[in-house]
């Protein structure tokens, strides 16, 4: 986990040792900043989603939707990697609830056969006898392929798309996209698609089983996908803290 979050090492570093040597948060971030270890963001850069086609796209179902359990909501989204000097895509799919990922299926085109696979990896997870999940997606032509439509309306999920091209409206999926590829997929480089399969299969058996989360109460996406009821969200006081702290400070320059 190269490029995991402060707050997750920090948990990390507190189950390794006893507590007298480790520092509260303020002072951990303080000791990663004067070392140059903090993480930092980078853009996307290349367009997966094409949304203008013919294709029945589908109403955002999901607006004010809190899940409560695994299995209640599904996010879908596809990212690139590079292998060699080509582009492949990863089509992922994660339970909105724990941040688990599900489903995944890595293609050398951007074709709905791969969103599929991630599919169809995802309901050999679904405990017998659900129905009405929610499935989100943006409105690319893969997920209102004929295909991945009547899959999903064989399985009784309630279909679901972004309205805009807003990423905040498939933000959990736009995340894990961020986190897989900052973490990790950013800094390798594969020589063959095989590789780069084997490879991405051991990143999300790490993601999903020791990587805690602020969004889910510090858990792994694994032990909180076993829960049920609302899980504390730890990252929204620290980031709309210092949020308000760099306003202030270009308000106050003098602070």
């Amino acid at each position: 986990m190269p490029r995991i979050g402060g707050r997750g090492l920090l948990k990390l570093i507190r189950t390794k040792l006893p507590s007298r040597f480790v520092p509260g948060r303020d002072q951990f971030f303080k000791l990663l900043r004067e070392h140059h270890l903090l993480v930092k963001s980078r853009r996307r850069g290349i367009r997966t989603t094409d949304s203008n086609h013919w294709m029945r796209k589908y109403p955002n179902l999901i607006k004010g939707f809190l899940p409560t359990a695994a299995h209640q909501l599904w996010v879908a989204d596809i990212t690139y990697i590079r292998i060699r000097e080509e582009f492949a895509y990863l089509s992922l799919i994660t339970d909105a609830y724990s941040h688990k990922i599900i489903g995944w299926a890595l293609g050398d085109t951007l074709a709905a056969e791969h969103p599929v696979g991630a599919l169809k990896m995802a309901l050999k997870q679904l405990p017998a006898g659900s129905n009405q999940i929610y499935h989100h997606s943006d409105r690319g032509a893969q997920y209102c392929s004929e295909e991945y439509v009547r899959i999903l309306r064989k399985n009784g999920f309630q279909i679901s798309m972004t309205e805009s091209g807003n990423p905040l409206d498939n933000a959990i999926a736009e995340r894990m996209n961020g986190i897989l590829k900052d973490g990790w997929l950013n800094d390798m480089k594969f020589s063959t698609s095989k590789e780069a399969k084997a490879k991405i299969s051991e990143i999300i058996q790490i993601y999903n089983t020791r990587r805690p989360h602020s969004s889910i109460n510090m858990l792994t996406p694994e032990e909180a996908h076993h829960m049920q009821g609302e899980l504390k969200r730890l990252w929204k006081n620290y980031y709309k803290k210092k949020l308000l702290s760099n306003e202030d400070t270009e308000r106050n320059p003098a602070k």
